[in-house]
């Protein structure tokens, strides 16, 4: 028996399947995962026993997927292939057995690991809270390709598996049940029990709604697939990200016809795995795990006090006391406090759902007027205006008050942590905590060490930011740290551009062409151009940045963005109104001055050692800011499309625009392996 799988047979003569990988916290479907499952699937079958659940011993869940490391190193379509086709030769056994088989899932139930699930006759799922059951493929620029298309379409429907697939959601074990993909969703104490009683009653499986059959009749598929190309396109562009679209396609050749559609699965996919899409968006995934792999404490703040209720520090208190921390939310007025709690209600109704759950949080997120939440928490989070002898006041009030060995953490978006920690008693216990708006969304925080941060307070300060869930990344103190020092020149070019006559759409479509998510001029008036403007100036000094006059004009007239109707744009229901940018424009050159001032400030960060390597810079980058996943992080995206040539042409746009596109000294970092 493989170390990762145990076999046991009760006295009921029912086999439980034991999943535990060796030497990992989770469960992932690894080539001899799998093949290991083959032998003992047959050894099951040679034993003839009433029925067979297959269950994990991990605490997190079920199978969280797929070895998404191995697929990082597929680059041969036809290897891919036949990897792809020995899954459904295993599968396949799982589905012919001629006992009963059940997969009994908590927790996690992702990718691959339900692609297994569904192999079995039956599922039964756990209702706690952490039950996540979905097909997440989509995020790494491919669709489930172990029968999973097959499978899920013959349980749930047409519709219903193709938006599950297409969409990456998640279900909890309710929401699975009234799609079809379980049969029993319970609470975890009955799991055994419910699993038994499949195996023991085998009760019929109901097919899906017939309007779910429905949609699949040949007839009908052409329609139903332009249609949700339609829909998917609002999303994302299918030469950014062409998996979905590619899944539709497969779906409306082959649906219908189970042999035919596992071939084009397995061709797909593997066509798919191995381009530079999939394989840009795993290595962002991979990144991801590497700034989760960066907390090494095993610091536990169960007591967080925040001061400030605006909506950084109102938004911040409510994120923690979701996580299940006790929150304490000091503010100078009562009104703050007030506008802060009914926005933490608002995400917990609509994060939590469970009004037990919400209740829950709501308990934990106690306003403190006074302040004397201070002296009993283990991390104390300063959120109050960008001003540093406010900051350094606050400190004055709050240390003395503070408990040993807490941390006292500044979510400031870039004034250095020397500055701020000059008159502390203790500056050691001093770190920056830089989350971003809108905090429920955006999963990077900055963690920034200052001369003065000991190593154990930045260490903690790590493990802080992954237990409450973000993504943490250490950066050195310096003005903007990285995030916002590598956003600002992106966003003052858009502007520069504007001021030389080109049109906020155009502007805007040029990024979005190469990728980001939202155009810098929209971006800008979303962030608030007050903002902007006071960044911009706080950076402009030490960066000798030019802030363009229309910004300021902008500020001064009080055209603030969406917050005030009026920016760059016209705001309407908190949509820009927007001109249909004219067809047939060059974008390139417009898109150039935008990626690679942004790139080349990035470049310049990890010359200063802002961040300490090139990998970090591009999670830091992806994560805090949303820049176009599919290419992997600027530097990677700049090795991609050759040092010189992008080199060669900064000088070429220095020599037409000015300074500010001078080539960083540290381009030369990136020509070694």
């Amino acid at each position: 028996m493989n170390d990762d799988w145990r076999l046991e047979v009760d006295d009921r003569n029912i086999a439980w399947l034991h999943l535990d990988r060796t030497g990992s916290g989770t469960n992932v479907l690894t080539a001899q995962i799998l093949e290991a499952l083959d032998e003992v699937l047959v050894a099951v079958a040679q034993r003839h026993p009433k029925g067979l659940v297959i269950l994990s011993d991990k605490p997190s869940g079920f199978i969280a997927g797929a070895d998404v490391k191995s697929f990082a190193r597929l680059t041969d379509a036809a290897e891919a292939e036949a990897l792809i086709h020995r899954a459904h030769d295993i599968f396949h056994r799982l589905e012919s057995l001629s006992f009963p088989t059940v997969a009994m899932i908590h927790g996690f139930c992702l990718g691959g690991g339900l692609e297994l699930a569904l192999a079995c006759r039956y599922r039964v799922a756990d209702t706690g809270p952490d039950t996540r059951i979905g097909f997440p493929e989509v995020r790494l620029g491919i669709f489930p390709g172990f029968g999973g298309t097959v499978r899920s379409v013959h349980r749930m429907g047409h519709l219903r598996a193709l938006e599950l697939m297409l969409s990456g959601r998640n279900l909890d074990a309710r929401a699975a049940r009234r799609q079809g993909l379980v049969e029993l969703a319970v609470p975890r104490r009955q799991l055994r029990n419910a699993a038994v009683k499949l195996i023991e009653e085998q009760p019929t499986l109901r097919p899906p709604p017939l309007t779910q059959r429905l949609a699949g009749a040949a007839p009908l598929r052409p329609l139903v697939a332009r249609l949700m190309k339609n829909q998917v396109r609002k999303r994302a562009r299918p030469d950014h990200y062409p998996a979905p679209y590619r899944l539709i396609d497969h779906w409306r050749r082959s649906a219908g016809r189970p042999s035919a559609m596992y071939q084009s699965e397995a061709k797909t996919v593997a066509e798919l795995l191995t381009g530079a899409t999939a394989q840009n968006l795993i290595r962002v995934f991979l990144l991801q795990d590497r700034l989760k792999s960066l907390a090494e404490s095993d610091f536990q703040a169960r007591h967080v006090h925040v001061v400030g209720g605006g909506v950084m520090g109102g938004d911040i208190a409510a994120w923690c006391a979701m996580r299940g921390l006790i929150v304490t939310l000091q503010d100078r007025a009562p009104e703050y406090l007030t506008r802060a709690v009914r926005r933490a209600h608002d995400l917990f109704r609509k994060r939590l759902k469970d009004r037990y759950r919400v209740q829950e949080a709501v308990d934990r997120y106690i306003p403190d007027p006074e302040g004397l939440g201070a002296a009993r928490a283990d991390l104390v989070i300063e959120a109050i205006f960008e001003d540093a002898d406010a900051k350094r006041t606050l400190y004055a009030e709050l240390e003395p008050r503070m408990k040993p060995g807490a941390l006292l953490a500044t979510n400031t978006s870039g004034i250095p942590l020397e500055l701020l920690s000059r008159n502390l008693e203790q500056p050691g216990r001093l770190v920056g905590l830089h989350f971003f708006n809108p905090v429920a969304k955006m999963p990077l925080v900055e963690v920034v060490r200052g001369d003065n941060t000991a190593p154990e307070t930045l260490a903690h300060a790590i493990a802080f930011a992954k237990g409450i869930g973000k993504l943490p990344l250490p950066v050195k103190s310096h003005p903007g740290f990285l995030v916002n020092r590598v956003l600002m020149p992106y966003l003052l070019e858009a502007v520069a551009l504007h001021e030389e006559g080109v049109k906020p759409e155009l502007i805007d479509e040029a990024a979005l062409a190469f990728g980001m998510p939202m155009g810098p001029i929209e971006l800008a008036d979303t962030v608030g151009l007050d903002i902007a403007l006071s960044v911009a100036r706080e950076l402009a000094e030490p960066f000798g940045l030019e802030v363009p006059g229309v910004l300021a004009t902008l500020v001064e007239e009080g055209h603030l963005g969406r917050k005030s109707g009026r920016g760059f744009y016209h705001w309407e229901k908190g949509k820009p109104k927007k001109e249909k940018a004219a067809d047939g424009n060059d974008l390139e050159p417009l898109g150039d001055r935008l990626i690679l001032r942004l790139v080349n400030e990035a470049v310049a960060c990890l010359r200063e050692g802002i961040v300490e390597e090139a990998d970090l810079v591009d999670a830091g980058i992806v994560f805090g800011t949303g820049f176009a996943p599919f290419r992997g992080g600027p530097l990677h995206w700049a090795r991609q499309q050759g040092v010189n040539r992008l080199v060669a042409r900064l000088e070429a746009l220095a020599r037409e625009q000015g300074e500010r596109f001078q080539p960083d000294e540290g381009w030369e970092l990136l020509e070694q392996p």
